[in-house]
């Protein structure tokens, strides 16, 4: 018989709701541990704009010890955190990381440690990977070799996502294909780690019909949601023009607008429980451009759907231009707080 890790129950017990979780995974389940370790993220924020972009601080945000508090304060049991690693490693074989750079990494690791926050430690922001897979592909199993092996002896509370978004010529069969390998790779040294991938096209619902995963117990899917996307991102600068020159546009939680939202977390639910695959929502924010009430009832609306199919969710993100923080005021922005937390409540 096999059994449930006793880590993942460990991870599983701090966790603070107590979410459904899909029928198959009981305790005779192969994959039950990763629905473990996947009810044990439970709710998460994002520390964007800092180490996915080139040079940590170029963004506008470098970490500080005392996010990680603040964020355990606040109600949050995981922080994702998303990395540029691709700009930190050589372009030639074997594409060695820089050190400072991992010792960097050993830093957010260990803080989050010292917090009781689970990580979700990823690939962000690798563009010429997803330009020109085929040349690119031998550079990102190189560097998931070096990852793996330097952060194989860490718990369970540290996972995994293979990619960040894979797109453009990254899709289909060709992002099918690279999964196992890239998987083979972690599993050298990580052969029971929790894993995040998901469906390429930005991490889209849409494109889940298209995704296939290898037969792995501890894989957990991820999706990404800004739907309505006019509402999300107006007025970002790196945006298409025509989204970019919106504003003024509100969400108010229509029956609508709810069954958009309702129809696409159905139609994750529904895939998960036919593939037997636990579900973390890695992403979904409203850019400061949208009014906060609207950003609010949004937020609100989406924590409460994913969070009634057993999706764990890490909100994108701690203190940019999605954020729920204000670094300015040093104080969290209440209303996105209560949207998101308990604790807010």
């Amino acid at each position: 018989m096999t059994r449930v890790p006793l880590c993942a129950l460990v991870l599983l017990a701090v966790a603070l709701p107590r979410w459904p979780v899909f029928p198959a995974a009981a305790e005779t389940d192969p994959r039950a541990a990763a629905f473990a370790v996947n009810t044990a993220l439970a709710r998460g924020v994002n520390f964007g704009n800092a180490l996915e972009a080139p040079k940590e601080g170029e963004w506008g945000l470098t970490l500080d010890p005392g996010y990680f508090k603040l964020v355990k304060d606040a109600g949050f049991q995981t922080v994702r955190v998303p990395v540029n690693w691709a700009a930190h490693a050589a372009k030639a074989p074997p594409y060695a990381i820089e050190p400072k750079f991992f010792e960097r990494i050993d830093w957010v690791l260990d803080r989050a440690a010292a917090n009781n926050l689970n990580v979700v430690l990823d690939v962000h922001h690798y563009g010429e990977l997803d330009t020109d897979p085929d040349k690119h592909l031998p550079r990102l199993v190189a560097l998931w070799e070096q990852i793996g092996a330097r952060y194989k002896d860490r718990p369970p509370a540290v996972v995994f996502e293979m990619l960040n978004e894979p797109h453009d010529k990254l899709i289909d069969r060709k992002w099918n294909d690279t999964i196992p390998v890239v998987l083979k790779a972690i599993r050298a040294t990580n052969p029971t780690r929790a894993v995040v991938v998901g469906p390429a096209y930005w991490n889209a619902i849409w494109a889940l019909p298209k995704l296939t995963l290898p037969d792995d117990p501890n894989l957990i899917l991820t999706v990404h949601y800004y739907d309505p996307f006019k509402f999300t991102h107006q007025g970002a600068e790196w945006a298409s023009e025509d989204v970019r020159k919106l504003s003024g546009i509100k969400w108010s939680g229509t029956d609508a607008e709810l069954k958009e939202l309702r129809d696409r977390f159905d139609q994750t639910a529904k895939w998960a429980k036919d593939h037997n695959r636990p579900v973390f929502l890695g992403e979904f924010g409203a850019y400061h451009k949208a009014d906060i009430d609207s950003r609010t009832k949004w937020t609100a609306a989406v924590v409460r759907e994913a969070e009634a199919r057993g999706f764990s969710w890490a909100y994108w993100e701690f203190g940019a231009g999605f954020g729920a923080y204000d670094r300015d005021a040093k104080a969290w922005r209440e209303p996105l707080l209560r949207a998101l937390t308990p604790k807010g409540k």
